[in-house]
C-alpha cells in the first residue's frame, strides 16, 4: 500500500467514524483497525488525532463547496434561483440515509471550547459559506444582510434537521429565504 494510498484509508475511516460517532469517541486504534494500517503507519502519516481531525475537516470543506457549488451552477442564471438553490442542496443531503448533521458543527460542538485549532478550522469554514452567500446575493442588487440572513437560515436548517430527523427543515427554511429574497429585491 502506498502512502497516498494510506492516507486515503486513514482519512475515509475517520471521516466515516467521527460522523457516525463523534470525534472524541474515536480512538486511535479503532481508527487504524477501520482503516486497515498498522498503528505505526497511522502515526506516521498523523502524528497526533488533531491532525486527522484538522485533515477530516479539510476534505469535508472540499466535498461542501464542490457540492454546493454543483448545485448552484445547476441552477442556470437566474440570481433568485441560485440562492434557492442552497435549499434545495441542503433537502438532497437532509435526505441521505447517513445525516447526521453538519461536521463542522459537531467539531465544533464536541472540540471547539477546548481545541483552538478546531474551533479556528470551522469558523473559517463558515467564513467561506457566508462569503460564498455574499456573493450570491451581490448578483441579486439586495442589500448585503440577506447573505447574513439566508445563510443563519442554512445553519439553522442544518442543526435542526440533524436533532429532528426530518429532511422538511429544508423545504421550510427555502420558504422563509424565498419571503426574505422577494422582500429584499423589492426593497
Amino acid at each position: 500500500m502506498t502512502e497516498d494510498e494510506a492516507r486515503e484509508r486513514i482519512l475515509s475511516a475517520a471521516e466515516g467514524l467521527y460522523y457516525r460517532k463523534g470525534y472524541a469517541a474515536v480512538g486511535m486504534d479503532e481508527l487504524r483497525q477501520s482503516a486497515g494500517v498498522s498503528l505505526r503507519r497511522l502515526y506516521g502519516l498523523f502524528p497526533a488525532k488533531n491532525d486527522i481531525v484538522a485533515a477530516v475537516l479539510a476534505r469535508k470543506h472540499g466535498e461542501w463547496e464542490s457540492g454546493l457549488t454543483a448545485a448552484v451552477a445547476d441552477a442556470g442564471g437566474d440570481p433568485r434561483a441560485r440562492l434557492l438553490a442552497v435549499y434545495g442542496y441542503l433537502e438532497n443531503w437532509f435526505c441521505t440515509d447517513d445525516f447526521r448533521g453538519c461536521a463542522f458543527i459537531n467539531a465544533f460542538g464536541e472540540l471547539g471550547g477546548t481545541n483552538p485549532e478546531v474551533a479556528e478550522i470551522v469558523r473559517s469554514h463558515k467564513a467561506s459559506f457566508q462569503d460564498y452567500m455574499s456573493s450570491l446575493v451581490a448578483s441579486t442588487g439586495a442589500s448585503p444582510l440577506l447573505a447574513a440572513q439566508l445563510s443563519i437560515l442554512a445553519e439553522g436548517a442544518q442543526s435542526t434537521a440533524a436533532i429532528s430527523g426530518d429532511a422538511a427543515v429544508a423545504a421550510h427554511a427555502r420558504s422563509a429565504a424565498e419571503v426574505l429574497i422577494d422582500a429584499a429585491v423589492a426593497g
